[in-house]
């Protein structure tokens, strides 16, 4: 679903939508020139990146998270580094860099999935237990977790109430009345109609799934948010629409994000500020726009260098300019 990526290697391009054929036509025709709205909008919304950034003023000044000079194995394999992490009440900080360079390890962390070997965790001002099996119900409860890929994260069995509704009779105790209630208002916060409650996860959409692993993220009333790759199974127009309600979300409810990613698209969108990892280490952590429009350390330059454009001879113009450095 990445049509910079296929404006480097296709030659013709066939839209699909809903099972049917939308246009088809050469690379550079349909990316310049779509015939369709579908087609004109799925090329738009990269492009749209450009104008969007996360709110400021979402950001207050205490720290929900703190992680000091954290030390993380798999067995022998020292996994994360030294890394040290702060997040800003309201404010989203984004950890990018290549598979293996410990991100999706560093969530674990903080979820407590993943015990580390050494390091200080503080969450609101008190120290967080490493292991997940040592943190109470009130402390697993503000800490919650979006994962990757919606379709294996909720039940295909249960309906959207059972889903939904079982975080909130859990930690609050509620009623089947009450928990009702909580659930409606749980669909009108991800902006799902209350009559999904009565659906099984197989009658939705991808998005709409990932609606309700927010909803569900929600319904524990949660200070902190964990996103593993929260858009990376959607199509572009899709996780335009996620990445515009976890904005409005973070305005309303105050939340703290920590988004584990490697598409920069995404990171530009939403991150209030960017942490970028290389083998277990901070190499960068700073402000996003600096990040991306001032990237002091070579591996920064290189990730950001490496997100095509989508024009057809942009590969090309990359490797040209290699050879030439090399010559």
């Amino acid at each position: 679903h990445d049509l910079a990526v296929v404006a480097q290697v296709a030659d013709r391009i066939k839209v699909l939508r809903h099972g049917k054929e939308v246009e088809e036509g050469q690379t550079q025709q349909i990316l310049t020139h779509a015939n369709q709205d579908y087609t004109a909008r799925l090329v738009a919304v990269r492009g749209a990146a450009a104008s969007e950034r996360a709110d400021p003023r979402t950001v207050k000044p205490d720290t929900v998270l703190s992680i000091t000079d954290c030390q993380a194995y798999y067995g022998d394999f020292h996994v994360v580094k030294g890394v040290s992490l702060d997040v800003k009440g309201g404010e989203t900080v984004a950890v990018v860099g290549e598979s293996g360079s410990g991100k999706s390890t560093l969530a674990r962390i903080v979820t407590g999935l993943l015990p580390p070997k050494s390091g200080d965790i503080i969450f609101q001002g008190k120290a967080l237990p490493r292991a997940l099996k040592a943190r109470d119900k009130e402390l697993k409860r503000r800490i919650q977790l979006v994962y990757q890929i919606p379709d294996v994260a909720i039940n295909p069995r249960h309906n959207l109430l059972d889903i939904v509704g079982r975080p909130v009779q859990f930690y609050f105790g509620l009623g089947r009345q009450a928990v009702l209630e909580r659930a409606k208002e749980l669909m009108a916060l991800v902006e799902l109609p209350v009559e999904f409650l009565q659906r099984r996860p197989g009658q939705l959409s991808g998005g709409q799934k990932q609606r309700v692993c927010i909803a569900r993220a929600l319904a524990a009333k949660p200070e902190l948010i964990i996103l593993d790759e929260p858009t990376s199974a959607l199509d572009p127009l899709v996780a335009e629409e996620i990445l515009k309600l976890l904005r409005k979300l973070q305005r309303e409810l105050g939340l703290s994000y920590v988004l584990i990613t490697h598409d920069l698209d995404v990171v530009h969108r939403i991150a209030h500020r960017t942490a970028v990892m290389l083998q277990g280490q901070f190499v960068a952590f700073d402000a996003t726009d600096k990040i991306f429009h001032n990237p002091e350390h070579p591996y920064t330059r290189k990730l950001i260098t490496a997100v095509p454009e989508m024009r057809v001879d942009w590969l090309d113009g990359v490797l040209a300019e290699r050879a030439a450095a090399v010559a």
